[in-house]
C-alpha cells in the first residue's frame, strides 16, 4: 500500500510560480511510476505529467509542456511539480499517483490508470 499526501497548492498571481509536493507516508516511490493529475471546477480529471521509475524518462500534456517539471528526490521520497508562467487555467485540484505502468503516448488519455491517488491540493491562479 502506497498513502500519497500532497502539499504546496495557495493563491498565485498569473506568471508566477509554485512548486506542489508529493510526500509518501507509506510505501517507496522510486519503485513507483509517478504522475500528476489535474481536475478543474466542472471538468474532468486530466493528464498533467508523468515520470517513469528510474527518472529518465518524462512526459508532459501539451498545455504544461515548458512551463511545468515533474521531479523526484529518493533521500525524501517525496516527487514535486514545479509549474512555471502559471495561467488561470492552471486553476485545478492537483492529484499526485503511483502506479506501475507506463502509457507512453498514451498518457494525455489516462484519467484513472494508476494505483494510488492522493487527495489533491489546490491551485488557484489569478489575473
Amino acid at each position: 500500500q502506497v498513502q500519497l499526501v500532497e502539499s504546496g497548492g495557495g493563491l498565485v498571481q498569473a506568471g508566477g510560480s509554485l512548486r506542489v509536493s508529493c510526500a509518501a507516508s507509506r510505501g517507496i516511490l522510486r519503485r513507483y511510476v509517478m504522475g500528476w493529475f489535474r481536475q478543474a471546477p466542472a471538468r474532468k480529471r486530466e493528464f498533467v505529467a508523468a515520470m517513469n521509475r528510474n527518472d529518465s524518462i518524462t512526459y508532459y500534456a501539451d498545455s504544461v509542456n515548458g512551463r511545468f517539471t515533474i521531479s523526484r528526490d529518493n533521500a525524501k521520497n517525496t516527487v514535486y511539480l514545479q509549474m512555471n508562467s502559471l495561467k488561470p487555467e492552471d486553476t485545478a485540484v492537483y492529484y499526485c499517483a503511483a502506479g506501475t505502468a507506463w502509457y507512453g503516448s498514451s498518457w494525455p488519455r489516462q484519467r484513472d490508470g494508476m494505483d494510488y491517488w492522493g487527495k489533491g491540493t489546490l491551485v488557484t491562479v489569478s489575473l
